[in-house]
């Protein structure tokens, strides 16, 4: 068994990996449940409980993962000089804007043609280290405010009247109002902004600024102090703005037959200020818990969490061979592999199982997953190659 670290971050690789793995969930039933491609999960009306949830307990994943990433940042910081800082998170951000564009699309589509190109959570990650890096230079401060403002504020944009199209409003779309908005390319080649870049950005930022409360010096009971008020206001801030349904998220909830479900969904695309303190509120009040946690469960969570990126990788490939393998041994053919209402190849429109499958396919993955993850994180404890800090 892999001893958890004895320093006070231990808790940061325990939520990380908890995450990780949630994850896993979602895509899992992007791939193999039967109306991934057909349905809204989150549609009030014609969702499930058991669906809703599903997908409901995935939005954590982003906005925590980006948080996290900003609080390492912070920590990995303390080693090097602001420069250095500064120059690593800029081509560490390049490095996974290139990834998105080739190794996670493949992943994701299996498509060689690279007909659809997804830019998707790595990319909002990349441009965020970027931005990140930048900001560094000039102060701390700057950070936090800009991250606030952008958190905060970015949903003043809704109220706002954008350019409709040309340059203005491609910008706009990609670093700010991105619903899922598709950008042709030329008539094969399309691209996927899923994730508008600026207000992830904030999100990072934040997690940035929340890292001096990690410092080695700082007092633990501190810490935790600060993160339950901060959690806890957070998801107050929530529930009066959701009840009030004005600012902070451009679907109001709608009392009613579903309210709990109306009252829970939230734009993640991109992410409302609803959405971030519904999501990052819960997870400061975890990241606070843990901390002093010490058992076989917080050991294989953190293995996950050592090694972000990697797993990441890896579960994609494993889960789309996955659905190789049960496309031919459903009877599909290769007449089947590519499905113009679909991006995946390999996964038809039509195809796919219940729930409880694609629960069982997710936890095999997971499992499947902690061995490799457990090797690797040991390799990048006993190599010190330049190419680990990038994976």
């Amino acid at each position: 068994m892999i001893a958890l670290p004895t320093n006070r971050i231990a808790s940061i690789d325990i939520l990380r990996g908890l995450i990780m793995i949630i994850m896993a969930l979602d895509h899992t039933r992007d791939y193999f449940h039967s109306t991934a491609m057909t349905a809204d999960p989150l549609d009030p009306a014609t969702t499930t409980a058991a669906l809703f949830f599903t997908r409901w307990i995935t939005h954590f994943c982003a906005p925590v993962f980006l948080l996290l990433s900003g609080l390492s940042a912070y920590l990995s910081s303390q080693r090097k000089t602001r420069a250095e800082a500064s120059a690593f998170l800029i081509k560490r951000g390049v490095w996974l804007i290139l990834a998105e564009v080739t190794i996670v699309t493949f992943g994701l589509t299996f498509n060689p043609f690279f007909s659809f190109i997804l830019l998707q959570v790595i990319w909002a990650i990349g441009w965020s280290m970027i931005v990140l890096g930048l900001l560094i230079r000039i102060s701390y401060k700057v950070v936090l405010i800009v991250g606030l403002v952008l958190v905060f504020g970015h949903n003043v944009l809704d109220y706002a009247k954008l350019p409709s199209n040309g340059v203005a409003a491609t910008l706009c779309t990609v670093l700010l109002t991105s619903r899922g908005s598709v950008l042709p390319i030329n008539a094969n080649h399309m691209i996927g902004a899923f994730y508008a870049i600026l207000p992830w950005t904030g999100v990072m930022l934040v997690g940035y600024s929340m890292g001096k409360w990690f410092e080695k010096d700082f007092p633990a009971e501190q810490r935790k102090r600060l993160l339950l008020l901060s959690g806890s206001l957070l998801i107050l801030l929530f529930i009066v703005l959701r009840l009030c349904r004005g600012y902070g998220d451009p679907g109001a909830w709608k009392p009613g037959q579903h309210s709990l479900f109306s009252f829970l969904n939230t734009s993640k695309y991109p992410p409302s200020l609803q959405f971030s303190c519904m999501t990052i509120g819960p997870a400061l009040l975890l990241l606070a818990l843990i901390e002093d946690v010490r058992s076989r469960v917080a050991d294989i969570l953190s293995v996950y969490g050592r090694v972000p990126f990697f797993y990441f990788i890896l579960h994609f490939y494993l889960l789309h061979t996955l659905v190789v393998i049960v496309f031919f041994a459903t009877g599909l053919t290769s007449a089947d592999i590519f499905d113009l209402q679909s991006i995946f190849a390999f996964r038809p429109v039509n195809f796919g199982f219940d729930l409880l499958v694609v629960y069982l396919i997710w936890l095999s993955v997971v499992a499947a997953l902690y061995m490799p993850c457990r090797w690797f994180n040991k390799y990048k404890m006993e190599h010190r190659q330049w190419w680990l800090t990038y994976v």
